[in-house]
């Protein structure tokens, strides 16, 4: 277990500075830097701010600098927003993680109970219908689930809102849209994966041997049966986290999901690559989460790694 958990940290390392070093290459490519555009100011104090934030020296000895800088825990500093970095992020990174936490858990208590009745029910009216409506919530987008939550649910339940992220209540909506698909996504993945575990032979035999469904379920199917959707929770719980911009844009919730967009927009090097940072962490803790978990429930697994 310990020789998986250094293995995939090592992996994930490798992999976070990959993406940083592409990201920072890429958005200097960009035309224009952040000192021009609409608000852009008088020639001497954009050349003063390039010096100020090493702008003006070649891209290897930036990306040597903004490393050496990461080295000290600094994220940098957001030239368009005036602010530290981290500070930005940490006004803002809660809601997400909120959200992303809220739909995750809706997404798992809808789709695996789902796919595992589907299953069970193979080729019935219970199994068709659940599918065709898993089939449904993978095809409609967010932008499109979000308002019709919003104009049917929230103005018929008065403790309901369409927008605003005050209260526990205002997590609602969001979640749901954000868990739906989710939802969608991970029962087919769990009925494909009980369907496999119920046709082994030992499933067979103890079924042979008069014992109960619930048991065969409880005790010997829904072990292996759920392996696939929990490798499929760890990266879609760090994409829900990272990629609910629309439904943070729809539900007005002051997440990270805007600034991933408007960095990129106004070519603000430092905030997008905090946010690169961040989110390429996210998802490899994320997959670290759900290799140790699919290690405690493959036994084979465990004798692989020891």
């Amino acid at each position: 277990m310990l020789s998986t958990v250094i293995s995939r940290l090592a992996q994930g390392f490798v992999v976070i500075f990959c993406l940083l070093a592409i990201t920072f290459g890429l958005i200097r490519l960009m035309p224009g830097d952040p000192f021009s555009g609409e608000k852009s100011h008088a020639e001497h104090i954009i050349k003063k701010n390039k010096e100020r934030f090493k702008l003006d020296r070649p891209i290897p000895q930036q990306f040597a600098a903004y490393l050496e800088a990461l080295t000290r825990g600094e994220l940098g500093y957001s030239a368009v927003k005036e602010q530290p970095v981290a500070k930005i992020i940490g006004q803002s990174f809660p809601a997400s993680l909120i959200l992303g936490i809220c739909g995750m858990l809706i997404a798992i208590l809808v789709g695996i109970p789902a796919g595992i009745i589907s299953a069970l029910k193979k080729n019935s009216i219970i199994d068709y219908g659940a599918m065709i409506i898993a089939m449904i919530g993978i095809s409609i987008p967010s932008f499109v689930i979000g308002p019709l939550l919003a104009g049917q649910l929230a103005t018929r339940v008065p403790f309901l809102k369409v927008a605003g992220w005050g209260d526990p209540f205002d997590w609602i909506l969001p979640s749901l849209t954000l868990g739906l698909a989710t939802a969608a996504y991970l029962a087919r993945i769990t009925r494909g994966g009980m369907l496999e575990v119920l046709n082994q032979d030992y499933i067979r035999t103890a079924q042979a041997k008069g014992v109960s469904q619930l048991s065969i379920v409880l005790k010997h199917a829904i072990r292996g049966g759920i392996i696939p959707a929990i490798a499929y929770v760890g990266p879609a719980f760090a994409a829900l986290i990272t990629g609910s911009f629309i439904v943070e844009t729809i539900f007005q919730v002051p997440g990270m999901g805007q600034h991933f967009v408007n960095s990129t927009l106004s070519r603000d090097y430092f905030l997008l690559q905090g946010v690169v940072i961040l989110f390429g962490a996210l998802i490899v803790l994320a997959n670290l989460a759900a290799d140790i978990a699919l290690v405690f429930l493959n036994p084979r697994l465990k004798s692989n790694n020891a």
